[in-house]
């Protein structure tokens, strides 16, 4: 009969470690929900906490840390993701339900500005070198 060697031995998992934390499964996560309803979030959507965040102590430890990181002012769901360490269609599920309980506020990112009419802008320059020289 053999004895097992200290290496053979593996010491118990502390639920607190962060090993054990990245071991539970997105499904898990989002309750076993798919991501086909987060259409309406794209990478650079941004969010914010709303005013009334009294309810997110009954919220689970995900969409709580969500709402927390999102207090301090608008991020972007590609930037929530990053925080969080979780993929971006995990926190579009979580988006989502955080939306329909009224916790976090969403608004599309600023467009870019559209650019100016060449013709307009010579006309300016025409005109600045012909009154300064």
């Amino acid at each position: 009969m053999t004895t097992p060697s200290d290496d053979d031995l593996e010491p118990p998992v502390d639920p607190l470690e962060p090993e054990y934390v990245e071991l539970v499964r997105p499904y898990v996560i989002t309750n076993g929900r798919d991501v086909s309803d987060t259409s309406r979030f794209e990478l650079i959507t941004l969010v914010t906490a709303a005013d009334d965040t009294q309810r997110k102590a009954h919220l689970d430890p995900e969409k709580r840390e969500l709402v927390t990181l999102c207090e301090g002012g608008y991020l972007s769901v590609a930037e929530i993701a990053g925080h969080l360490k979780l993929p971006v269609g995990i926190v579009k599920v979580l988006l989502v339900d955080l939306v329909e309980n009224g916790l976090i506020l969403t608004r599309r990112p600023i467009p870019p500005a559209q650019l100016a009419d060449i013709q307009v802008l010579q006309e300016v320059l025409d005109g600045l070198q012909a009154r300064f020289g």
